[in-house]
This record gives structure tokens, sequence and C-alpha cells, in this order.
């Protein structure tokens, strides 16, 4: 895999860490700032916001800027907005440097997306977008974990202090090893804009909103779930965030591959396996072990339906994927967004802390549904036929898109 591989997922590690943190620090930040836990999820809602808003909009706004020079842009934007998290005097002031944080979230990975498929041969663009996805995985292993625990020990405050650092170092390394990927001569805002408009890419967005909801309607209240239910103390709060990271990792390994195989039957099945697994931790919630075993199960199973996902988007947006790519974390992030939102009245309303369990479940399976009916719609019109894997023509011949790429060294200008 190339070396510029690296640094996107060395920027997805940055990005990882401050979307998923906050779920371990809602306890923390809601004693500090005086409010409920509850209310402290909407922080994880206003990160979401963000994204969704920032996705299309910088997208949008950046259609003719080429790839590298975008990608740095975005990062800088991802620095401010942790440096103001951390900064905020108050509960609508983070409120704000969240949102602001999570606007070059979608971008980012929408068109980092296209650069890393353009890296690589054909037959290995899912693979190597999942693993600029590995970044995000492993944030949830090492990073979300740490910084929790730097929260926990010093404040808040520091944690995105630290997240900030971390986007610098991210910055250096896009400088330093992304190669000069131009904009292609024939994109346009307008033809992107058609391409959002495909019924299939309409259908994988609503897919990824109602499927990943199911993950966040639980993942956002693990923290108060570790020790109100499962009986654990603070303490353990880390490593049931870094099990969930490691499950999250283990469904990206095996994404690649097999969306590259068969893209469909792994979207299908993961959604299948999520909603059962949902069901499943309601009742293993109670004993420790399994709860934790659950977890990991979980994260993989959870995190297996997004590289289908990103690739069917771009797939079906043919040779105008970025925007598409981009919408789909803007999806993503509303189902983050939803997701906390939903779990969080379903406790708010005293249904106790193992219900969105159930909401995260009854989500997964309309996203089953979704994803099922525009398999259908995909064969009636006869379109489908070229689905057997995953890697497929992505704003270009691949081959050409690496003789481009290959025509610059790494440290070309942007």
């Amino acid at each position: 895999m190339p070396l510029a591989l690296l640094a996107l997922a060395v920027s997805a590690f940055g990005i990882g860490t401050t979307e998923f943190v906050m779920m371990g620090l809602l306890p923390n930040v809601a004693d500090d700032l005086g409010t409920s836990v509850p209310t402290a999820g909407h922080l994880v809602s206003a990160y979401a916001i963000g994204v969704v808003v920032g996705a299309p909009l910088l997208t949008a706004l950046g259609s003719r800027i080429p790839r590298k020079r975008m990608l740095l842009l975005l990062m800088a934007l991802f620095v401010v907005g942790n440096l103001a998290s951390a900064l905020a005097p108050g509960f609508g002031w983070l409120i704000a440097g969240r949102v602001l944080a999570g606007l070059p979230h979608g971008a980012f990975f929408g068109v980092g997306a296209v650069v890393a498929a353009r890296l690589v041969a054909d037959g290995r663009q899912a693979r190597a977008v999942a693993t600029m996805f590995l970044g995000l995985t492993v944030a949830n292993i090492i990073g979300v974990p740490a910084a929790t625990l730097l929260g926990q020990s010093l404040g808040w405050r520091a944690t995105f202090l630290v997240v900030t650092v971390i986007g610098l170092v991210a910055m250096a390394a896009l400088a330093r090893l992304v190669p000069y990927v131009p904009v292609e001569a024939h994109q346009s805002l307008g033809r992107e804009m058609r391409a959002l408009g495909n019924r299939q890419v309409l259908l994988g967005l609503l897919t990824a909103v109602f499927g990943f909801a199911g993950v966040f309607a639980v993942y956002s209240y693990l923290a108060s779930m570790t020790t109100e239910v499962m009986g654990f103390g603070e303490s353990s709060v880390t490593l049931v965030l870094a099990l969930f990271g490691i499950g999250m990792t283990l469904g990206a390994l095996a994404a690649g591959p097999l969306t590259d195989r068969a893209l469909r039957p792994t979207l299908y099945g993961s959604l299948a396996a999520l909603a059962l697994v949902l069901v499943a931790f309601r009742f293993t919630m109670h004993i420790q072990w399994a709860a934790l075993t659950t977890v990991v199960v979980l994260g993989a199973v959870g995190f297996m339906t997004t590289t289908p996902l990103q690739m069917l988007v771009m797939n079906k947006a043919k040779d105008a994927p970025t925007l598409a790519s981009a919408s789909n974390h803007s999806a993503f992030n509303l189902a983050n967004a939803g997701g906390a939102w939903l779990g969080g009245t379903a406790i708010a309303a005293g249904w106790g802390w193992t219900s969105p369990t159930l909401v995260g479940a009854v989500l997964a399976v309309v996203g089953l549904a979704i994803a099922a009916t525009a398999g259908l719609l995909d064969r009636t019109d006869g379109t489908g036929r070229t689905e057997k894997g995953a890697s497929r023509v992505v704003a270009g011949s691949p081959r050409t898109a690496d003789q481009q790429v290959s025509a610059s060294s790494p440290a070309s200008g942007s």
C-alpha cells in the first residue's frame, strides 16, 4: 500500500479520536459544566451536525481545489475547531466548538476516499478505503481510551488540546506523503450534484442514516452503561472503549476484502448481524464477561457497514464521486446525531440504560430493509450486474489515475 495511505490514516486517527472521545467524557463534561448526561449528549449531536452541514458545503466550495491542498485546508479547520473546544468558557461555546470541529470531517473523508481509491490498482480500491478508515478504528483502541483517561485525570480540556496536536502532526504527514492529485478535467459542481441525485446513491445514504444510527444509539451512552449496568468502575470505561475499538478494527480489516468480493452481501450481512447483536447486548450487559465480549462483536459488525456503504455510493456516482462520498459521511453523522438523540430520549423517558439497545436494533432493521429494497431495484433496473465486487471505475480509470499520481513525487506541491 502507498505511504500516502498512512498519512490519510493518521488524519483519520485524529478525526476519530475527537469524534468518539466525547462519548467517554460525557459524565465528566456534565459534572464540570453542571448539566445532565443526556443533555451533555447534545455535544455528540453538535459534532454530527457540523459534519452534516460541512460535508456538502465544503466539498462544493473546494470542488476545483487540488486534492492535496483541499485535505490540508480541511485538517487546518479541524485543528481550529478542537482548539476552540479546549478553550470554550461554557457549554454553549463548547457546542459551537464541536460544530466547528465537525465541519471538515465529511469533506475530508469524501476527498480522502477518492484519493485513496486512485492510489491503488483496480480490484484493491475497497481495501485502500478501508486502510484509511483503519485510522478511525485505531483511534478507538488507543486514541479514545487514552484521551478519555487523560480527560478523567487532567480534565476534558486537556483531551482537546492533545487532539489539536494530533491534527498538526496529521497536517505534516499529509504535506510530506500525499502526492499531487489533480482535480479531474471533467469535474464540476453541477456534475457532482447530478451524481448525488442518483436513486441508488440516495438509497445508500438513507441506509447509512438508519443502519449506522443503531450503533450510535448505544455507543453514545456506553460509558454510562459500563458503570450503571455492567457494574464496572469509572476507571474501566477506557477498557470498554478500547474493546469496542478492537472490534471496529476487526470489522474494518474484514470489510475491505469482503466488499471487494461481494459488496451488497457484505452490507446485508453486517446490518443483519448488527440488529441481532444489539438485541443480545440488552441481556448480556448484566453479565460482565458476556458484556465485554458483546462490545467487541458490536464494534466489529457495526463498522463492517461503513466500507460497503462508502464504495456503493462512490460506484453509483460513477465519475463524479467526491460529493457523494462526502455526503455519505453526512449520512453517517445524521446517524450519529439521530442515534444519540433517540438513545438519550429512551433513557430520559425512564426506560432504563439498556433501552438504547432495542432502539438501535430497530434502526438497524430499517437500514437493512432500505438496503434490500435498493438491491432489488438495482437488479430490476439491470444495473446490478456491475456489483460482483466493489472496485469499479472511480473518478476515471484506476490505471489512468495511477499514472497521474505516480507522475508526481510525494514532495510535489498541492
